[in-house]
This record gives C-alpha cells, structure tokens and sequence, in this order.
C-alpha cells in the first residue's frame, strides 16, 4: 500500500518549480499579502483580466493557479499559457496591484475589481470579492440546464479532480499481468483523459 502514499517530495517539487516560474515573470511576488491581476490580451486587441487576493502569501496563491482546477481562471492559463514575448504573446501577465494586510484584503480586492473593470478590462472573476459579506455577482448566472446535463457536468467535475489527485499524488500499476489487467488499466487512463480530449476537439 505504500506505493499510494502521496509523494511528498514530487508535490514540494512541482510547488518550488511553480514559485521560480511565477518569479521570473513577476520578481514583485512576495511571501506577503497583498492583491494581484492575471491579465491578457488577445490577437484581436480584446483584454481579460482577473482580480485575487493572497491574506498569506502572493508568491504561494499565485503558483497554485498554475496547478489549480477549480476556478475558470486557472483552467483559462492552462490553454493560454504565461506570457512570453516571443513564444507566447497572447499569454497570460501577472501584476501585484498592491500589498495590504490580510484583513484589508476584501475591502482592496473590490476597489480593484472595479478599477480594473473602469480600464477596460474583460473581468473573468466570477463575484466581486471573494471573501466576506462583501461578495456579489459579475458574470450574470448562465440558465439552469436538465438533469442529464447536471449529471454531465457532474462526470466531468469528477474526472478533472480525479486526474489532479492520481496526477499529484499516486503512482499507479498493475496488480496482475495479463491482457485483462492491461485493457482495464489503459480504460482507466482513456477515463482520466476523456476531459483533456474533448476540450482539445
């Protein structure tokens, strides 16, 4: 059983790896508190952005999205990739807007939201603020879907964390030898990737 321990050493790897990546690009990332921006621009001039807030460390929030699979925005740098002036000029920039203390976080996360917005930003934050009671909706609520989309959308959730826990933490492999365990091994991985291959459709 202990082959699926997580492995300790893999995750504070991927985690330093994150952290260097996120300091070339942006050497303002600290270990402090603070506000910060993932932005771009398209090929067709049109600018997105996003607002969050770290109340521990910029330099650790900032990295998680690189890895991270539960908010649009960390899905959206997964397909557009950092920014790179000559490889990837559509890619994603990273700004601190500012360092604050963690209990004025909330209140300085929604005084740039709306700054960002009054630029002419496309904002990709999902409600204003997202701590406190200060919260409120952006992106208006898309229509209630049927009970076989739910379950749908459902699968798909449930694969995407699934593929992240086996992707970070196991090493899978086979109990038996034997054509049977080899087919029922390559259908579970045609499982964890049945997400990754319809959104590369």
């Amino acid at each position: 059983m202990d082959k699926y321990k997580p492995n300790y050493k893999q995750i504070f790897a991927i985690k330093a790896k994150n952290e260097k990546i996120i300091k070339e690009i942006c050497p303002k990332a600290t270990n402090t508190s603070g506000i910060y921006m993932f932005h771009r621009e398209d090929e067709n001039g049109f600018k997105y952005a996003y607002v969050g807030q770290a109340t521990k460390s910029l330099l650790t929030r900032l990295a998680q999205h690189l890895d991270g699979y539960d908010q649009w925005i960390d899905l959206s740098i997964r397909k557009h990739k950092l920014y790179n002036k000559d490889k990837n000029p559509y890619g994603y920039k990273i700004n601190i807007l500012c360092y604050c203390k963690p209990e004025e976080c909330n209140e300085k996360e929604l005084f740039y939201i709306k700054k960002t917005h009054d630029t002419g930003f496309q904002l990709r934050n999902i409600t204003g603020g997202s701590q406190g009671e200060g919260k409120f909706n952006i992106n208006d609520n898309k229509p209630s879907r049927g009970y076989y989309d739910g379950l749908k959308q459902g699968r798909k959730n449930a694969i995407k964390e699934l593929k992240h826990i086996v992707d970070m933490y196991f090493i899978i492999s086979l109990k038996k030898k034997g054509k049977l365990a080899e087919n029922a091994l390559q259908k579970f991985w045609n499982i964890l990737n049945e997400f990754e291959e319809k959104k590369n459709e």
